[in-house]
């Protein structure tokens, strides 16, 4: 359904439930349409495109109904909090997603309500405010606040509540050391995006139930808890971008259904302990920017069968990449750069399958998406990593294998800053889904392949600093910036200024 809803709507007085979700509504919403609505207690009202509908009553109207539960969905309510949300004390059911209220949040109303209402969402506004210290809120099962501007301490909050979405605010302080007995029945907690301080209490590891944890981009310090028991049903946790130190807990590896591993940029070191084998399930690990050392262990590849993505650049890795690296059948991001591995890129590379088949990000991003219901991560951004290996900034030998060629669906190849020799293959034009190949800084010879010129998906081309030599294809010309051939002293033709036999440039 679309269009405008009539004023005649206003007129059905013995309506108690109205449900409009799912349509196209527009225009404005007068108190016409709202004020004989006397009997009415529960109204649903989402409409697309957002905020094609707009509330327009007084500020002060006092309506004549009382609801109960309440869901208004990318409607234009703010920027105030109306008067007439205000004054409703029997709500047990709040959602007020993405409707414009920039407002301060009415503490009194709110505290009323605190003690019998069972879901909140008021996430996607700019509400600001503080909560108080401590709230009860034994009956609420869901909390989410997320995209707002509430500000001041984690609250804390007694609650039953499974899942809770505080992400994308100003909140701040220490997370509660006893956050495991305020909140006994938790599943999904989402904290990121904020200024939280201090370090992860341990208590985390009480809550039995808890299958998801989002930490990431906050100020946190210390060690993570090495105390995860295998009671634990825990799926995925996300602490990457704060400021945590020490080694990997090994006790992660008694969590066997965890899927979803994110540390990346913080400080930790040590190597990644062995028992993480034990969790076969792992589907993305991602460890950027710390100081993890030591070898690449061949379980990596033979235990995690469903690896979707292992990212594990900027640390201090050494020793050669494993063969078993090879075996996920469903590899799609593999991203090995600056580290310190040597040796060849192993041949099996071309067994991916993942990057065979022409899949891309959906089954990851689906992934995280069952895990927090809709908020996945920074991930979301990936897509330009997708099918993607970036083996670059390491002390890798020999040529590049002529196997890589089997991995169609690849996007993305990084393999610059090595000491790799040999020639450019001239199968490279079969790579037809290719959009970014830098192969920089090595120890290439020969031609660049008339082929790589057929790849209409390439945008983005570094081939400098090698001992490439001869005419630069002319197909290759709209890459006009020199920068992208420059170091090839035998190398001629446009962008370079030096000029091929027989070319006649003025």
């Amino acid at each position: 359904m679309n269009g405008t809803i009539p004023d005649s709507f206003g007129q059905l007085s013995k309506l108690v439930d109205v449900n409009l979700i799912a349509n196209s509504w527009e225009g404005i919403l007068t108190e016409t349409h709202l004020m004989n609505l006397k009997s009415l207690e529960d109204i649903r009202l989402v409409t697309d495109p957002a905020r094609s509908l707009v509330f327009n009553v007084s500020q002060k109207w006092v309506p004549p109904f009382r609801l109960k539960s309440i869901q208004l969905e990318n409607c234009l309510v703010g920027p105030f909090f109306p008067v007439w949300l205000q004054v409703q004390y029997e709500l047990t059911s709040v959602t007020l997603r993405n409707v414009g209220i920039t407002d301060t949040i009415p503490t009194e109303w709110f505290l009323k309500l605190s003690s019998q209402i069972t879901w909140l969402v008021l996430s996607n506004n700019q509400i600001k405010g503080k909560f108080p210290n401590q709230l009860k809120s034994p009956n609420l099962r869901h909390i989410d606040l997320s995209s707002n501007r509430f500000e001041g301490p984690f609250p804390l909050w007694s609650t039953n509540a499974s899942e809770i979405y505080l992400q994308d605010n100003l909140f701040s302080g220490s997370i509660p050391e006893n956050i495991g007995g305020l909140m006994p029945r938790l599943e999904k907690l989402d904290l990121s995006s904020n200024h939280l301080t201090g370090t992860i209490p341990s208590s985390f590891c009480d809550i039995k139930g808890l299958q998801v944890i989002s930490l990431r981009s906050n100020q946190l310090s210390g060690e993570l808890p090495n105390c995860w028991s295998h009671q634990l049903m825990f799926w995925a946790i996300d602490v990457s971008n704060n400021s945590l130190t020490g080694s990997i807990p090994s006790s992660f590896g008694s969590l066997s259904s965890l899927s979803v591993l994110l540390l990346s940029n913080n400080n930790l070191s040590g190597e990644i302990p062995s028992s993480l084998q034990n969790c076969s399930g792992l589907t993305s690990i991602d460890l950027r920017g710390n100081k993890v050392s030591g070898s690449l262990s061949s379980w990596i590849g033979e235990r995690f069968a469903s690896l979707f993505m292992l990212q594990l650049s900027s640390n201090s890795f050494s020793g050669p990449i494993p063969q078993q690296l090879c075996n996920p059948q469903n590899l799609h991001i593999l991203d090995l750069s600056e580290n310190k591995f040597s040796g060849a890129i192993p041949k099996c590379i071309g067994n991916l399958t993942g990057m065979v088949n022409g899949k891309n990000s959906e089954v990851f991003l689906q992934l995280l998406m069952v895990a927090l219901k809709g908020k996945t991560f920074e991930y979301s951004r990936i897509s330009a990593a997708v099918n993607g290996i970036d083996l670059s900034g390491n002390n890798l030998t020999g040529g590049i294998p002529d196997e890589l060629i089997n991995l169609h669906a690849l996007r993305v190849l990084n393999l610059s800053r090595n000491q790799l020799s040999g020639k450019i293959t001239e199968k490279i034009g079969d790579l037809q889904d290719l959009e970014s190949l830098d192969l920089s800084h090595n120890h290439l010879s020969g031609p660049i392949p008339q082929s790589l010129a057929s790849l209409n998906s390439l945008v983005q081309l570094n081939l400098s600093y090698n001992n490439l030599e001869g005419k630069i294809p002319e197909g290759l010309q709209k890459f006009n910036d020199p920068s992208v051939f420059v170091g090839n002293p035998s190398l001629c033709g446009i962008p370079l200024p030096n000029k091929c036999p027989g070319d006649h440039r003025f």
